[in-house]
């Protein structure tokens, strides 16, 4: 009964050949159609979800997004990007792991961007405004001598055209690569704040998921209006150090938008679908007559 046996022939082969060729094909074809959500862990057509900017239509879970998609969100088509162009010198030579120039790199091809940070003029409904949104994408949105140079260049083509201002924060905070410089944004980016302040033009910042450390601790929290998308993490210190610090159980929600908003860190947590219209009527009652 040796003919039951079909041991190594070629007919098992090439069914196996097929079976294989079957099942990788079935593999390329559904590769990256499908993403888990990270709150829900909901099952999620990406066609359902992009159609939905990138919220879960199941429990409104706000996925992070590209500062190039923040801009297209907020600004009507035929915007100009502006103060492209600068990149990091690598100031003080820094390794860890690896090079920071290797890091410098690595996120530049992977984003296509110079820096962590985009500046765009355009108009959002009735109002012209810049709008200076952050990349997480780019070494964790982290702001060093680039990122801090590009957005007060928008603050200064803000109060110069008497135009308002959006920043678009999503940060881990200061680059340390970069030392004291990345440091020393915080201040500058704050005085030249202070001056479109005077110049009475108004400044919104949009807070999204992360906003911590040095960007928190200065222009995130300088707007005359400060939003966020609802459960963005907002803070100095991460929770894991702080619990370690004081050596107490946080709150739960403790730095999310909501929790914030209770507190009144916050003005508004305004979901990502409505902030376009919320930030025209919001500059309706803000806008002096005498800005565009």
């Amino acid at each position: 009964m040796s003919w039951f046996k079909r041991e190594n022939s070629e007919y098992d082969a090439s069914l196996n050949s097929v079976a294989v060729s079957s099942v990788t094909n079935k593999t390329v074809r559904t590769e990256g159609l499908w993403i888990k959500c990270v709150s829900c862990r909901e099952i999620i057509w990406k066609a359902d979800l992009l159609a939905n900017l990138n919220v879960c239509p199941k429990c409104q879970h706000h996925f992070k997004i590209g500062a190039r998609e923040r801009i297209d969100l907020l600004l009507d088509a035929g915007y100009e990007l502006v103060d492209g162009g600068l990149r990091s010198t690598d100031p003080l030579h820094f390794t860890d792991i690896k090079p920071y120039r290797q890091r410098l790199a690595a996120a530049q091809k992977a984003t296509g961007m110079d820096d962590a940070i985009l500046n765009a003029v355009g108009q959002l409904g009735p109002h012209r405004v810049v709008v200076s949104a952050m990349e997480y994408g780019f070494i964790g949105g982290s702001m060093g001598a680039v990122v801090g140079e590009t957005i007060a260049r928008a603050v200064d083509r803000a109060r110069l055209g008497r135009i308002p201002l959006i920043i678009v924060a999503a940060s881990g905070g200061a680059r340390m690569m970069e030392g004291i410089a990345s440091l020393m944004q915080m201040a500058k980016i704050s005085s030249a704040l202070g001056q479109l302040d005077d110049a009475k033009v108004p400044y919104i910042c949009v807070l999204t998921d992360p906003t911590t450390g040095g960007v928190t601790a200065s222009f995130a929290m300088l707007g005359d209006l400060n939003i966020a998308e609802p459960g963005a993490l907002i803070g100095f210190a991460g929770p894991r150090v702080i619990e370690q610090t004081i050596r107490q159980k946080l709150p739960d929600g403790f730095q999310r938008s909501e929790f914030l908003l209770e507190k009144g860190f916050l003005d508004a947590v305004v979901p990502r679908r409505e902030l376009r219209a919320y930030l025209i009527r919001a500059f309706d009652f803000m806008k002096p007559p005498s800005i565009a």
